[in-house]
């Protein structure tokens, strides 16, 4: 793990700001987090928590993305969530994290000691307020994942997962709401564990997206998606 300080003049400057657990704060609620809150960044593949390591911190992904991962008793491995910018790592109230989380690509954590963060919890409504949002929306994720794994076709499971992630990168950009680009965070074989599926047929519909002009890709896993309704029209959640 390495220490490092965004060139951030401000929260203003910060480009999940409005994204964020701190999207509604006042200015002065700005500055209360501002002096609980600290930055980390994490190279690629390198782990940011084991499940049952101390929750020492909760934080907000600033830049990356992160997997998170859970290890059954006889080593069988599978992905149960991404973390992407804006979203939210942590359980206030919790004195340990329950999933191992890994760096996928390099990333920027803004990080708040988790004490005085639960404190600001009960303090600050806007804080609440978001985070209240943000959970609820993370529940509606999850239930909508059951029915990606559950009932939708190969296709319909790759064409999900890279809309989930081109929306989330496009809200990021003011303006860019029609199509995205993006470098695809996960390998395919992590795609093939999290999609239940192989890495043939992981790659196999990836080919069969570019083909049809649903995706652009080369090899070095730089995503452009044209037409974001289009793909969406692929993930058998449209008439």
């Amino acid at each position: 793990m390495t220490l490092a300080v965004p060139k951030l003049k401000s929260c203003e400057d910060c480009p999940i700001r409005y994204n964020a657990v701190c999207s509604k704060c006042e200015p002065d609620e700005l500055n209360s987090l501002e002096s609980i809150k600290y930055y980390r960044s994490y190279s690629a593949g390198q782990p940011i928590f084991f499940a049952g390591d101390p929750l020492e911190f909760v934080a907000s992904v600033v830049s990356g993305v992160a997997s998170l991962t859970r290890t059954m008793p006889d080593g069988r491995v599978q992905m149960v969530g991404l973390l992407l910018p804006a979203d939210f790592m942590g359980r206030p109230n919790r004195d340990t994290i329950d999933c191992d989380v890994v760096a996928e690509t390099d990333v920027m954590l803004c990080c708040f000691r988790r004490k005085p963060f639960e404190r600001m919890i009960e303090d600050t409504p806007h804080v609440g307020q978001r985070l209240l949002e943000m959970t609820l929306d993370e529940l509606d994720a999850a239930r909508e994942w059951m029915l990606v794994l559950g009932r939708k076709t190969a296709r319909e499971k790759i064409a999900s997962l890279l809309h989930m992630i081109a929306t989330r990168m496009a809200s990021l950009k003011p303006g860019q709401t029609a199509q995205a680009t993006f470098t695809l965070p996960i390998t395919r074989e992590t795609m093939a564990n999290y999609l239940g599926l192989t890495i043939e047929t992981v790659s196999r519909q990836m080919s069969a997206l570019k083909k049809d002009g649903l995706i652009a890709f080369d090899d070095r896993r730089d995503i452009t998606v044209p037409d974001l309704e289009a793909l969406k029209a692929e993930t058998g959640e449209q008439e």
